[in-house]
């Protein structure tokens, strides 16, 4: 009613008035004249300038403009907003544990994501290092116990380096035997003797079951195991042939340590995990609370852990590429059956950048590579069940999108491998793939805790969650291309130079309410 008198609203009516007043003067039952044609052009003039108008000014009208930010049909709604730090402190009880149970918690993320400011507190809940249920005491004790456990991976990656690197020496030793003889035999035995003792150190620590206290006492057991081998290094009677002996029982000791087996593999995770943390993408650092970080201290923790070639990079940038190669090696020895592939390090960074400590960064991507683990196998079995559930949901969606893909030979899905494999993260800047993994996270923290279907009633408006949020997702934003996909392309090849051409051109927001649209459709079909 309001709108009806609204000035502009009257003003239209008075030029329809006019209009069809200067109509009939153009009806064949009477005669044309230059004043009526003057009067008619007049009038359709007025007409569309009052037009333009009103359509300028219903696109400024509140009720429209909530309508036009509607990025999905699915929810009707308008977005809520992300979890807020008053929020936040706001949700646990005096023992430190949620009021709800983490209901509330979760669906605000599912929602609308974490504020930046609280993420290093929210994603351990998020990545299953902490219960949704556990009270403060118990995360405390947690953390001292992955801290604990993280430590020992350290020291196993730092052992198996020099199990490495000795073994390889003893066994270059072992090869000159056979030129002793005509050789400076005091040169081979006092580096025989050196690279034997360190091993021998090695192997008496891995063996030895790690806690605090024997991290503290190593260097007593390094000094006994010197004392052993006095009578060694005092002999120089045969003390070359006692050398090659000893050198044959110490690798085949070696060899029978579980240690042994993983030598060859870490060596090679080891280079590439180095390239790799060099290599990565510095837009993360804007957003990370370590920018400031000192020359001394990056290029102290970089030649720790061996990186190298980093002479071109900041501060910041070396730091965080020394932590990336020291929680990746960490985790190549924790999962070995997984080890180290490329496209690991672009899942790490974020959290390196969003969690100071080292310890809680590696738990937490412990945590995140429980479901993405699979994309690294090398046989690529997680790979290839995912793309077909991808393939499922478009057939499902869209038989015509499917019937196109087919004539290209395209239906499995293959031009999205790279979403899949690292998650969209080279398709979203670093700011939305953090909102995706959160929301994807948030589904998947839903799950475990046993929050795993809204009401009936409330299904037509609410997804339930589900652990591949981020395959409906990507299938999104296939469907969101079907038109140029149909009308534009004609091989595979043309679809996958568009899809690796997505970066920055995708609305994260947009992408889940559109994912969320097809779980409420199909989850029970998939």
């Amino acid at each position: 009613m309001l709108v009806n008198k609204h000035p502009l609203m009257k003003a239209l009516r008075r030029s329809q008035t006019s209009l069809a007043s200067s109509k009939s003067m153009l009806s064949p039952s009477s005669t044309s004249s230059p004043s009526s044609s003057a009067a008619s052009s007049s009038s359709w003039i007025h007409l569309r300038s009052v037009l333009l108008i009103v359509a300028s000014s219903s696109s400024s009208s509140p009720v429209s403009s909530n309508r036009g930010n509607l990025k999905s049909p699915w929810s009707r709604r308008r977005r809520k907003h992300a979890l807020l730090a008053k929020q936040w402190k706001n949700l646990f009880d005096a023992d430190g544990k949620f009021l709800d149970g983490g209901i509330k918690f979760l669906k605000k993320i599912r929602t609308g994501g974490v504020e930046p400011s609280i993420r290093a507190e929210v994603w351990p809940f998020l990545l299953g290092m902490y219960d949704v249920k556990s009270s403060e005491k118990q995360r405390d004790v947690i953390v001292s116990q992955k801290r604990r456990s993280y430590l020992e991976l350290r020291r196993q990656c730092y052992l198996i380096s020099r199990h490495g690197e000795r073994s390889f020496k003893l066994k270059e030793i072992s090869g000159n035997s056979g030129n002793k003889d005509g050789g400076d035999t005091t040169q081979v035995l006092d580096s025989g003797l050196d690279e034997i003792s360190e091993l021998e150190e090695d192997c008496a620590i891995t063996e030895t079951k790690v806690s605090d206290a024997e991290m503290e006492s190593s260097d007593s057991d390094s000094s006994e195991e010197l004392e052993d081998m006095k009578p060694l290094l005092s002999s120089t009677d045969d003390g070359d042939n006692h050398l090659y002996e000893r050198i044959d029982s110490t690798l085949s000791k070696l060899e029978r340590m579980p240690t042994f087996q993983k030598n060859e593999d870490f060596a090679t995770w080891q280079r590439i995990i180095r390239l790799d943390a060099i290599r990565v993408n510095s837009e993360w650092i804007r957003y990370s609370s370590q920018a400031a970080v000192s020359e001394a201290k990056a290029r102290q923790l970089a030649e720790s852990v061996g990186l190298k070639d980093y002479d071109s990079l900041e501060p910041c940038q070396i730091h965080h590429a020394a932590r990336l190669v020291a929680i990746l090696e960490a985790y190549a020895v924790y999962d070995s059956e997984t080890g180290y592939c490329q496209g690991m390090s672009d899942l790490l960074s974020p959290i390196v950048s969003v969690i100071e400590e080292d310890h809680i960064a590696f738990w937490c991507f412990v945590g995140f590579m429980r479901k993405a683990r699979h994309n690294f196998r090398l046989d690529e079995v997680g790979i290839r069940r995912q793309l077909s559930i991808v393939s499922k949901i478009i057939k499902c969606k869209d038989t015509l999108l499917y019937k196109h893909l087919e004539k290209l030979q395209a239906e499995d899905c293959f031009f999205v491998y790279r979403m899949v494999v690292v998650l969209f993260r080279r398709e979203l800047t670093f700011e939305q793939t953090l909102c995706l993994w959160e929301v994807m996270w948030a589904d998947q923290a839903a799950i475990r805790a046993g929050i795993v279907k809204p009401p009936r009633r409330k299904m037509r408006l609410r997804a339930p969650p589900t652990e591949d949020l981020l395959l409906y997702a990507i299938a999104a934003c296939v469907l969101q291309k079907r038109k140029l996909f149909i009308e534009n392309y004609s091989s595979m090849d043309e679809i996958v130079r568009e899809c690796n051409n997505l970066a920055g051109h995708l609305d994260v927001w947009k992408l889940l309410d559109d994912a969320h649209d097809l779980v409420v459709t199909l989850h029970d079909k998939i």
